[in-house]
């Protein structure tokens, strides 16, 4: 996957990120915050024309209005990013209408989690692009401890070699090795988009990320059990599971985790949770989806998720 996909040009020193909305209505005062954020750390912005709309239901917008935000993102030379205020629900109504030749054309940083696991998939399948999980400007920038600065520069100003560790969360629940293209998102979207023509493809020797909001143990063991019988897990040399304790109470984890490891009895890979990327409750880590690492879950107080090349180009 890594040498197919298109690698987008890097986010520099006053670098222009597109705010846009693909899903659900966001709470204008917090996009104002995380906005002015962003400028603090030098950034310009362009907020999108529908990108503080409230409806229809619960939506940033009709469908018609989302997508056009989306697209002019991608095909205004004057803007180096793209940024989404919030998840929710909503951008998989926008798969059937996405431009690929266009995106491709205009490769840019795209960053977004949640929901928009389902544009992260889109993005890699149709237009061969390289995707950021990582902060949002609503639900992330608009806080001061809701983005991780460190691994931010690492995915989106083009370091080759960096690395994510204990302090960012992880730790170990399989020792092992495995090496992989990193790949997945929110596990209730990745898992819905099988038996679609929007379905994630994980090609073999994959490195597969999952985490998510509000999911209790069965949910987990459900979905998890799922992506075996589609055979995925096939395909997987490797796990890492988010942060948990937006799911489940501190004196749970040792039932989710007992679960996780249920479901995953047959699979042969080491496995790793708790990295702060995603639905966390402070400083949430990027990640570039696409890429390789190298996944050393070995030395016991030491897990590390090696990133063996750059997410943009120079």
């Amino acid at each position: 996957m890594s040498a197919s996909l298109i690698k987008p040009r890097a986010l520099k020193p006053g670098a222009t990120l597109a705010v846009v909305s693909p899903a659900s209505t966001p709470k204008r005062q917090l996009v104002e915050r995380g906005v002015t954020h962003l400028h603090g750390l030098g950034y310009k912005t362009v907020v999108g024309s529908h990108a503080n709309d409230s409806g229809p239901l619960y939506y940033a917008g009709t469908l018609e209005d989302r997508l056009r935000d989306l697209h002019a993102a991608f095909a205004d030379p004057t803007v180096d990013g793209i940024i989404c205020t919030r998840g929710g629900w909503g951008s998989a109504e926008l798969l059937p209408h996405l431009d690929a030749a266009l995106i491709r054309a205009n490769p840019k940083p795209f960053i977004g989690y949640s929901d928009h696991t389902s544009l992260h998939s889109w993005l890699h399948n149709e237009a061969n692009l390289i995707t950021f999980h990582g902060p949002m400007v609503a639900a992330d920038f608009s806080r001061e401890d809701g983005a991780d600065a460190a691994s931010w520069a690492h995915s989106l100003r083009g370091d080759s070699e960096w690395s994510l560790g204990a302090a960012d969360g992880l730790r170990i629940l399989r020792p092992g090795r495995a090496k992989g293209l990193l790949t997945g998102g929110c596990v209730a979207i990745f898992v819905e988009g099988l038996g679609t023509p929007y379905a994630p493809r994980i090609d073999n020797n994959s490195i597969l990320f999952l985490e998510d909001i509000g999911t209790k143990p069965y949910q987990w063991d459900r979905m998890l059990l799922h992506l075996r019988y589609a055979g995925l897990l096939e395909r997987v040399t490797g796990i890492v599971f988010g942060d948990m304790s937006q799911c489940v109470s501190p004196d749970e984890n040792d039932y989710l985790e007992r679960a996780i490891l249920h479901s995953l009895r047959d699979f042969e890979g080491p496995i790793a949770i708790g990295l702060r990327s995603g639905h966390v409750s402070a400083f949430n880590v990027t990640i570039p989806l696409g890429v390789a690492v190298a996944l050393e879950l070995n030395e016991p107080g030491n897990p590390q998720i090696h990133f063996l090349e750059a997410a943009v180009s120079i």
